[in-house]
């Protein structure tokens, strides 16, 4: 027979367990609940390590790290961006990680988003598919009474009704700016394909298609081309491959973008920051994409894509698998290499002449610091202005050039 007996004292506060088995006695003192108190000190102290170095709490603040050749516009850019050489302070507990921002905008965003209004136009294409893209007005006027549009071009798979497209819009009409934003092709899951083919990495026929419009209709206006992530690639290569592309552009911004897939695609296979897992999960958006056209697809006599493609394509878990059974053979290409090396705006950004600012983030989940060297090394081979902004949890890394003369 085996008993345990478990007595305690109120006014001493000591506990002993007893257990009888067989004759032997054995007893636990006041050891037991100094040990258990050990253990909820160290589950404590361990929760806390984590907490800290999740949120990575311990990162000082400190002054945007600038490097720039002193030139007008650097000066008057330094002069009327004071942000620039004040101290970064970013939100208290949640600042400084870059994989917290992201949750919390992703839920916060769909209660204070706001929704701007605008017309959905179509355009159709030469192949046979159809271009949309949303146009914004702006709200009340330019503070230089000019007209000016903003071209956007969203990240992978994304389109106007993106909660920061939706910001930044309703922040820039209320500027002043009119905008146009391009929907990839394949993003809208309310528009059907019209052509065997949807928006890849840098494939800039809808964005030139969406920006030859606005220079119809709108004669009189000027632009600011501005893309996010792979619209970065986009934009930036859509400047470059043609010198007419650049007529009546102010300036070019690009925010987030890698500049280089063919670099870029063995870091996202790593498990630092997490990267691996962002690529699994922007690989499972993509297959939903595509898997939601799959009868279109499937209908066309002319699609490159059949039912083995679309078998690999259930099983791929990265985007390079997604690039290699589908993407890259919506424009014939025989490898993925070839892919990623044609469609990358590193090939083409050298030849862009209006101001160009190029912005990355260091703690960025997908773009890796080592594909940053590209832009430094684009900013040191022209011939004007350079910026590198550096902040602590929001590192930036720009180059702006002026016109050429």
């Amino acid at each position: 027979m085996k008993y345990f007996l478990l007595a305690a004292s109120g006014s001493t506060h000591t506990y002993k367990m007893t257990t009888t088995e067989g004759g032997y006695v054995h007893t636990f003192g006041p050891e037991l609940p100094a040990m258990f108190d050990g253990v909820k000190l160290a589950a404590v102290a361990t929760i806390l390590y984590i907490i800290v170095r999740c949120l990575n709490l311990k990162s000082p603040t400190a002054p945007p790290e600038i490097i720039y050749q002193d030139t007008l516009l650097s000066r008057y850019l330094l002069k009327t961006c004071p942000m620039l050489t004040k101290e970064y302070i970013p939100p208290l507990l949640w600042g400084k990680s870059g994989h917290i921002q992201t949750v919390l905008y992703g839920k916060m965003g769909r209660v204070k988003t706001p929704t701007p209004c605008g017309v959905r136009m179509f355009l159709p294409m030469q192949d046979g598919a159809t271009a949309t893209f949303d146009l914004f007005e702006a709200i009340g006027a330019h503070t230089t009474g000019d007209d000016i549009t903003m071209v956007i071009c969203p990240g992978i798979g994304n389109h106007s009704e993106k909660n920061y497209i939706r910001t930044f819009v309703d922040y820039s009409q209320r500027q002043g700016y009119r905008c146009a934003v391009l929907n990839h092709l394949g993003a809208l899951p309310n528009v059907e394909l019209t052509s065997p083919r949807m928006f890849t990495y840098g494939c800039t026929w809808e964005f030139g298609a969406m920006v030859d419009y606005i220079k119809r209709t709108f004669p009189q206006t000027l632009l600011v081309v501005v893309g996010f992530s792979l619209g970065g690639n986009i934009v930036c290569k859509f400047l470059g491959e043609n010198q007419s592309n650049q007529d009546r552009v102010l300036c070019c911004v690009s925010v987030c973008q890698g500049y280089s897939a063919l670099r870029a695609q063995e870091t996202f296979l790593q498990w630092d920051q997490c990267r691996r897992l962002y690529n699994f999960m922007l690989a499972e958006n993509m297959k939903k994409i595509i898997l939601s056209h799959r009868d279109s697809l499937l209908a066309m006599q002319c699609s490159n894509i059949g039912d083995g493609e679309l078998n690999r394509l259930y099983a791929a878990t990265s985007l390079m698998q997604i690039d290699d059974s589908i993407m890259r053979k919506f424009h014939g290409y025989d490898s993925l290499r070839e892919y990623y090396e044609k469609e990358s705006c590193v090939h083409y950004i050298h030849k862009i002449t209006v101001p160009l600012l190029l912005l990355n983030s260091l703690d960025d989940p997908l773009v890796h610091p080592s594909l940053l060297a590209v832009a430094r090394t684009l900013a040191g081979l022209w011939f004007l202005s350079k910026l590198l902004l550096q902040c602590e949890s929001v590192v930036v890394k720009g180059c702006l050039c002026n016109r050429l003369a």
